[in-house]
């Protein structure tokens, strides 16, 4: 039979996915990427905040059409919305024959199987009980690839469900991270991004100690991959041995991904961060002294339950301080279950929406001055594709993360291949994207 796959949300949610998608192969089920050609349509969706929600929920409808207009038999659904909703969600959507939990995502063979016997399937465990690792098969030829060396979280943000969702801080072993990361260089990856809940807090429950340096080393000493990217880094926890295994090993790109979520630390605290706004400042203050060619990449929330016009001012101020390369922001989600939920002085929308524009119309000024700087200069850039409309390819210096930061576009005399280093000339820049030419 033929499965569709749609992934939703984050890039955890993608790995996920891929091991899904690698027991079905080996189950000799025939994965298509087109809906309409699918017998059954796996969603595995995200539940993390409210558009997130919206968007499974509207994506589960849109497929569910398919069994009226396409060959579609079964539509099945997991993943943190499967997961958070439970009983919930079949009982708003009874179009959805099967509702997998997250502990059952190595268990997707029998479940397909069983629900193509049975109307209605459910099948939840003890997530914390399940293998967090397994064979993957990459949804995509990118050479660039996502690898999570720990699940769950233990930092209990109170806006956030996630623990509840994945449960507690769980590491991988040294040995399964760098034997995975062997796999994915044997299959063409020629860059790996770090992953998870908190990467630095990664083996302080497998080891009692933060590894992420040794692991770090490790990665560069047992395996040619040219490229190493660091995400989700709390700020309180990043060492000054961490920033010495970025700054000595040259593998890994001077690129951080460090969530700050806010800066006025009354906000933080009602948020149950670790940390202050000091020792923020710091950590920003050391990256930069001691690696120059830092790019520092950070995400806040605006609107969060008393953040008064003060304290939304102090962030402003903040940001235009400390000319982050690269921010992203959210409006605060009121999520069920958490903390935050029934915390008093809660924001209107209206007023959250503005702070948002505010604060992304000032970093966008600041990414095109950061942009600007790039031009006239030479960058490695990882080709990833090419686009034959614009007859341009695209790829991704260092100063650029996958998924969640901009492009380089760049033309050239030669043919250039996705997982090919080429050097290229900046020419042009906007506020998120660089534009150049290979340099023969």
């Amino acid at each position: 039979m033929k499965i569709g796959f749609i992934s939703l949300g984050c890039s955890k949610n993608t790995i996920d996915t891929e091991m899904m998608l690698a027991h079905l192969d080996n189950a000799d089920y025939e994965i298509t990427a087109d809906a309409e050609q699918a017998e059954i349509i796996l969603i595995n969706t995200c539940g993390f905040i409210g558009d997130a929600r919206e968007e499974s929920i509207e994506t589960i409808r849109e497929m569910a059409r398919l069994k009226k207009t396409g060959k579609l038999k079964k539509l099945i659904v997991t993943g943190c919305l499967a997961e958070r909703w439970r009983n919930k969600l079949m009982q708003k959507m009874p179009e959805i024959d099967a509702i997998v939990g997250l502990s059952e995502i190595h268990k997707i063979v029998n479940a397909v199987r069983t629900s193509l016997d049975q109307k209605k399937y459910m099948a939840f465990g003890d997530y914390e009980k399940t293998e967090i690792e397994g064979e993957r098969m990459l949804s995509d030829d990118s050479p660039a690839v996502f690898l999570r060396i720990s699940e769950g979280c233990d930092n209990r943000c109170s806006y956030c469900a996630i623990p509840k969702i994945r449960g507690r801080y769980r590491s991988r072993t040294m040995e399964s991270i760098i034997e995975e990361a062997q796999d994915l260089e044997a299959a063409g990856a020629k860059e790996i991004n770090l992953i998870a809940e908190d990467t630095s807090r990664y083996g302080t429950d497998l080891y009692h100690e933060n590894k992420l340096p040794e692991l770090l080393h490790r990665l560069a000493e047992e395996t040619t991959l040219p490229w190493i990217r660091i995400f989700y880094c709390y700020p309180d926890r990043i060492t000054d041995e961490l920033i010495a295994e970025m700054r000595d090993n040259p593998r890994v790109l001077p690129y951080l991904d460090m969530p700050i979520q806010h800066i006025s630390d009354p906000v933080l605290k009602r948020m149950n961060r670790g940390g202050s706004r000091q020792q923020i400042e710091t950590v920003i203050e050391k990256l930069r002294r001691e690696i120059p060619d830092m790019i520092i990449r950070t995400t806040v929330i605006v609107g969060f339950p008393g953040e008064t016009d003060e304290r939304f001012n102090e962030l402003l101020d903040f940001i235009k301080k400390t000319r982050l390369n690269r921010v992203g922001a959210f409006s605060y989600s009121r999520e069920e279950g958490t903390a935050a939920y029934d915390m008093p002085d809660q924001i209107a929308p209206e007023i959250k929406q503005q702070r948002y524009e505010a604060l992304m119309e000032m970093q966008a000024e600041i990414s095109l001055e950061h942009q600007r700087l790039a031009v006239g200069q030479t960058r490695t850039v990882l080709c990833e594709e090419f686009d034959p409309e614009e007859g341009l390819y695209i790829g991704r210096d260092f100063s650029n993360g996958p998924e969640v930061d901009g492009k380089v576009f760049f033309s050239g005399s030669r043919p250039v291949a996705s997982g090919d280093f080429v050097r290229v000339k900046i020419t042009e820049a906007n506020e998120y994207d660089l534009f150049g030419e290979i340099i023969e």
